[in-house]
């Protein structure tokens, strides 16, 4: 991993929405701050009736203009976090959906910032970085929620596996905050499509972008590595 990077990644969790779709887009395009920014998007979900042709038009994309990855709803599309059944053959399930489409994502960041040893020991097996655990403890969850907390890029062990872990550092509004002040060497901006929506928000967001962009090197998500190893215990917090 480059001294002093920075990566952008986007929860593209309404792909269908005209709006929020047309706006990443735009901004993915446009790679504000020399930034590739990885899609990391929600699959479509047929209980909900949502067009597969579409989704996969838009998917193949994002995924030509940046990283791309799966964001995994487990409970459909306002439930992030799992609700009951199998989180991790959820997972499994997804990635073969893709694939079978001629999809490749080579990431991962699980609905609300859920992650557990299964769902880790699975994107393991896959290949997939993920994106789960972050830097600082967001503010919705219970104090009991599993998460992952890293502030940098780390390889954790899983069993017999490894899992390339890219946490995230700041959300969008923190991004705004800190472009000014002091950054880490590592700097993971994430956001949500529908942030963009909010014509206030994407400014800020690029202007963010662009100054991050001068101060950190700017690298493809998909491309960074880690030196440092962890047993998935030490980032795992509240299981």
């Amino acid at each position: 991993m480059p001294i002093a990077c920075a990566v952008v990644s986007c929860h593209v969790e309404r792909p269908l929405d005209d709006a929020a779709w047309t706006a990443f887009a735009a901004l993915q395009a446009r790679r504000s701050g020399g930034f590739e920014i990885a899609a990391l998007v929600r699959p479509p979900d047929a209980d909900a009736g949502e067009s597969e042709s579409l989704w996969l038009a838009r998917a193949r994309i994002a995924s030509t203009n940046g990283p791309f990855g799966l964001h995994t709803h487990w409970g459909g599309p306002e439930q992030a976090r799992p609700a009951g059944g199998d989180p991790a053959a959820r997972v499994r399930e997804q990635a073969a959906w893709l694939r079978q489409r001629g999809l490749r994502p080579q990431l991962f960041a699980g609905g609300g910032w859920y992650m557990d040893e299964a769902v880790a020991t699975v994107l393991a097996e896959l290949g997939l970085a993920d994106c789960t655990a972050t830097a600082f403890r967001p503010s919705y969850l219970a104090p009991e929620a599993p998460r992952l907390a890293l502030a940098e890029p780390a390889r954790l062990r899983v069993g017999d596996a490894s899992l390339l872990e890219l946490p995230a550092t700041h959300s969008l509004g923190m991004a705004a905050r800190a472009a000014v002040r002091r950054l880490p060497d590592y700097v993971h901006v994430y956001f949500h499509d529908t942030d963009l929506l909010d014509r206030r928000r994407a400014r800020a967001l690029e202007w963010a972008l662009r100054i991050i962009g001068r101060r950190r090197t700017p690298e493809r998500l998909d491309r960074l590595q880690a030196e440092q190893e962890l047993d998935f215990s030490a980032a795992a917090s509240a299981l």
